[in-house]
């Protein structure tokens, strides 16, 4: 079974979303900003949401954690529970 680790930032608007990955694409630390902006509580670790398997997120989360490059920041990806930052940070097949 696959199985991956992956961090996140949850924000409310796609605006500020997007406002964070420019600033992760300059050089700021990922987990600071998690920590600073993240409206889940996984956000006072970094946003370090530890190792899932397919189908323990909700869909639009699965389909970026099981397809996106490792090590690489994606979206914003809109959920029902707002716009995220992906980063993959393992993936085993």
């Amino acid at each position: 079974m696959t199985v991956a680790s992956a961090r996140h930032i949850l924000v409310e608007s796609e605006a500020l979303c997007l406002e964070l990955k420019s600033e992760i694409e300059q050089g700021a630390d990922f987990a600071e900003l998690a920590k600073k902006h993240s409206s889940c509580p996984s956000g006072q670790d970094g946003g370090e949401l530890g190792e899932f398997g397919p189908g323990m997120m909700v869909p639009e989360f699965d389909k970026v954690v099981f397809s996106a490059p490792v090590n690489e920041v994606q979206g914003p990806v809109q959920t029902q529970f707002g716009y995220h930052l992906l980063e993959v940070t393992s993936r085993t097949e």
